[in-house]
């Protein structure tokens, strides 16, 4: 991200300014971790018309808030999306289009054709990139050095409380009210998985993207009464060994379908991003207990 041109003009905040597509669970999460940062400021928020008035109650006078992209008083200097898989052709690929790089959470877009296409198509036109967020999921870069080579299996299971897969497929007539202990609700590809389930199976398709495609990564999704926590294992076989990757996620407060974790990781992509890869930040009150404890 280029930061430059507002840094050489006397006045002009040196923060990155980035442009923030949905206010949910994520959204609101990636909003509330920069509101002090000295480095990086929400400065512009997209989201759906009917929400405008209450996110901008939220977020106050200083942040701009609209429902389109041709709304934007300003072209951002870099767009994160987590406002669900609409939000690509609507928001993400108009961006992508004039020239403004984006992060994108709502990866189970792309396992449509066209509109994985359409992204490609927008990203030569603009001279811009579109990266796939690893959200709850670990071992994604394992997983791509790993597919340099030959990948002969790649495998992820989802394991989440019965409340987690309320209002999807696997809750069509009831079906969960019936469920007394860990049950399959799919069994399938990632491509499959991601169609049915958007809500849930977006980590299901960043491994797809990461190792061997949406049609040969095989997904097991789990509704468990048992379950406390969102759990993802991801499991790879190929020229390189084994991978298994295993993470056990505490759900979003604001969103029990959604992991802390996927918050998180659009957190650090955007430090990563705007600060480089290898910058560390602390809070304030570690800096101020590192301060005493070397008095």
């Amino acid at each position: 991200m280029d930061t430059q041109a507002s840094a050489d003009i006397p006045g002009v905040s040196r923060r990155a300014l980035v442009t923030l597509i949905g206010f949910g669970a994520i959204g609101s999460t990636v909003f509330d971790a920069f509101v002090d940062d000295p480095d990086i400021a929400i400065s512009q928020i997209i989201t759906s018309p009917r929400s405008v008035e209450a996110v901008q109650r939220r977020v106050g006078t200083s942040v701009v808030v609209v429902s389109s992209v041709d709304e934007l008083p300003q072209r951002p200097q870099f767009a994160l999306e987590c406002a669900g898989h609409r939000a690509i052709g609507d928001h993400v690929i108009p961006l992508l289009r004039r020239g403004v790089d984006c992060a994108i959470a709502s990866v189970g877009a792309l396992t449509d054709d066209a509109l994985r296409e359409a992204l490609n198509a927008a990203e030569v036109a603009g001279g811009t990139r579109a990266a796939p967020l690893s959200g709850a999921v670990g071992g994604i870069d394992a997983l791509s050095a790993a597919a340099v080579g030959v990948l002969h299996e790649v495998r992820y299971t989802g394991r989440k409380p019965v409340d987690a897969w309320r209002g999807t497929l696997a809750d069509a007539a009831g079906r969960l009210n019936a469920v007394c202990g860990a049950t399959v609700i799919f069994d399938g590809t990632a491509g499959e998985a991601a169609r049915l389930y958007p809500k849930n199976a977006n980590v299901a398709a960043a491994v797809a993207l990461a190792g061997i495609g949406f049609g040969r990564t095989r997904v097991q999704l789990i509704a468990d009464p048992a379950a406390t926590t969102n759990t993802h294992i991801v499991w790879a076989r190929g020229v390189f060994g084994e991978l298994r990757v295993e993470i056990d996620g505490n759900p979003s407060a604001q969103n029990r379908k959604t992991s802390a974790l996927t918050a998180f990781s659009a957190i650090r992509f955007l430090r990563d991003q705007c600060l480089g890869p290898h910058t560390v930040r602390t809070s304030r009150k570690e800096r101020f207990q590192d301060t005493r404890d070397s008095d």
